[in-house]
C-alpha cells in the first residue's frame, strides 16, 4: 500500500484549515486517513500559531516510506522534520530522443520564424521610409 501525507481541508469557505494526515494513495483527499498528524492554519496571525504538528509521528511515517506532499513537505522542512534524514536521491530519466522527423519538423519552423522576422523587418522599414519622405514632402511644401 503507498502511504502518502498530505493535507486533509477543514474550515469554512474562505478560511481554511488544514489537518496534516496519513492516507493511502487511492483515497480522496477529504476521505478515510490511517492518522492524524498536527494541524496546519495558514490564516493565523501568528506564525508559532500556524502549525501543530507530532514530530515524532512524522518522523516515523517518512522512515517508512510515505511520501509528503509538496506543500506537506514544505511544513515538515521548516519544523525539522528531515534533519538527520538522508535526502531523497532523484530518479534518472533520460530526455525524449529527437526523431528524425522532429528534427526536420523543427527545422521547417525555425525557417518559417526566419521568414517571418524578414518580412516584418522590411513591413517596419518600408513604413519609416514612408513616413520620412511624407515628412520631407510636408518640410517641402511650407
Amino acid at each position: 500500500m503507498a502511504v502518502v501525507i498530505r493535507l486533509k481541508r477543514t474550515g469554512r469557505r474562505n478560511r481554511p484549515c488544514y489537518r496534516i494526515s496519513v492516507a493511502d494513495r487511492r483515497s480522496p483527499r477529504d476521505g478515510r486517513t490511517i492518522e492524524h498528524l498536527g494541524l496546519y492554519d495558514p490564516i493565523a496571525a501568528d506564525p508559532d500559531a500556524q502549525v501543530k504538528l507530532n514530530v515524532e509521528r512524522a518522523r516515523h511515517w517518512i522512515g517508512v516510506g510515505a511520501q509528503p506532499s509538496d506543500t506537506v513537505r514544505s511544513i515538515l522542512g521548516r519544523m525539522g522534520v528531515f534533519e538527520g534524514v538522508e535526502p531523497r536521491k532523484p530518479r534518472k530519466r533520460p530526455g525524449r530522443k529527437q526523431t528524425a522527423g522532429s528534427l526536420r519538423r523543427n527545422a521547417r519552423k525555425d525557417e518559417r520564424a526566419e521568414r517571418k522576422t524578414v518580412r516584418r523587418t522590411e513591413r517596419v522599414a518600408a513604413r519609416r521610409a514612408a513616413a520620412v519622405s511624407a515628412a520631407d514632402e510636408d518640410q517641402g511644401e511650407e
